[in-house]
């Protein structure tokens, strides 16, 4: 008799992350290095950060001086922890960079291929 959770699991219908879904990480495969003689090395695949066309901007904010990234996810999206979604948004690499300079303007999205409403 076959595990009906196992066999969900294996043909993709039920993501089995093991990152949280607040994780810029959550849904990324995890693969496996195969060595000879040795212990396989369990990574993640990589993850493509989207181009800012996939995101509807909702809002902007204006950086002021002492403004911090975790402190804007919460304020913004509800969640401190979803920083890495303004970083997506805003192509930045290095989250810093978008606070260090007051007067920057972020934008403020949804989700990555959620439509806004002017996209509707």
């Amino acid at each position: 008799m076959s595990d009906p959770l196992q066999a969900l699991l294996n043909a993709g219908v039920l993501n089995s992350s093991s990152f949280p879904p607040n994780s810029r990480y959550y849904g990324v495969a995890v693969a496996t290095l195969e060595q000879n003689s040795q212990e396989p090395i369990a990574y993640l695949k990589r993850r493509f950060v989207p181009p800012p066309d996939n995101f509807s901007v909702v809002q902007e904010h204006t950086v002021v001086q002492g403004d911090r990234l975790d402190n804007l996810a919460a304020s913004y999206l509800g969640d401190a922890e979803l920083y890495w979604r303004l970083c997506d948004a805003n192509r930045a690499v290095r989250p810093d960079e978008l606070t260090e300079s007051p007067g920057t303007t972020l934008a403020i999205t949804l989700p990555e291929g959620v439509p806004g409403a002017s996209d509707a």
